[in-house]
């Protein structure tokens, strides 16, 4: 249930503002409220619904929120590389150049594999700070950025431009330079911002 009705949020199925009414719901899926109270629980939990004044609805999206996911985003990912240089052990690296390897060679006209596989190599980085703390509260972050579908990888000259900056971030944290992988980080998820904010102000109005 919960990862149905996470998917349809998602995929922009239930749009933003749209109400979740849990008998309604029970009804489309052919199950009783029980479940859909625990998934709308859950994805309050995720940031992906909210409660307004008439129940659950699907949080409305700004760049305001934006702004807000990516100043704490852009903070968290630089610590997270600055450990990952600090305590990697060598299996990490090479999980992170697997990672690396794969996206290497994913094909530009599938989008959600190029997001999917830029978000393994992230992960792999977050996993090698050997945080708990850090890999949970950007897991959280980007739960918030799944009502955001459109990847910034599609952006014109991104996608190489990202290779790039990851394979540097990928070095420093080889090499342990935890000052440089830092601010690797913290300059690559600072463009991932603006062009998010480009992308949100270029939707057409509802």
């Amino acid at each position: 249930m919960y990862e149905r009705l996470r998917g349809e949020i998602v995929d922009g199925t239930f749009e933003a503002g749209a109400q979740l009414v849990e008998l309604v719901l029970a009804e489309k899926y052919g199950t009783s409220r029980t479940p859909v109270r625990e998934a709308l629980r859950r994805l309050e939990q995720d940031g992906l619904v909210e409660r307004g004044d008439r129940g659950m609805r699907v949080r409305s999206r700004s760049p305001e929120e934006i702004l807000e996911i990516y100043e704490v985003r852009i903070s968290l990912e630089a610590t997270a590389a600055a450990a990952a240089a600090q305590r990697r052990s060598d299996f990490d690296l090479i999980r992170i150049r697997r990672a690396q390897a794969a996206m290497d060679g994913t094909a530009t006209d599938d989008p959600p594999a190029m997001a999917a596989a830029n978000r393994a190599v992230h992960e792999a980085i977050w996993a090698a700070s050997h945080n708990g703390t850090i890999v949970d509260l950007l897991t959280r972050l980007n739960n918030h950025l799944t009502r955001y579908p459109a990847t910034t990888l599609k952006v014109p000259g991104r996608w190489s431009e990202a290779l790039v900056e990851h394979h540097a971030l990928i070095d420093a944290i080889e090499q342990r330079d935890a000052d440089r992988a830092h601010d690797l980080a913290r300059d690559h998820m600072t463009k991932a911002r603006e062009l998010r904010l480009q992308i949100y102000c270029d939707e057409p109005a509802d």
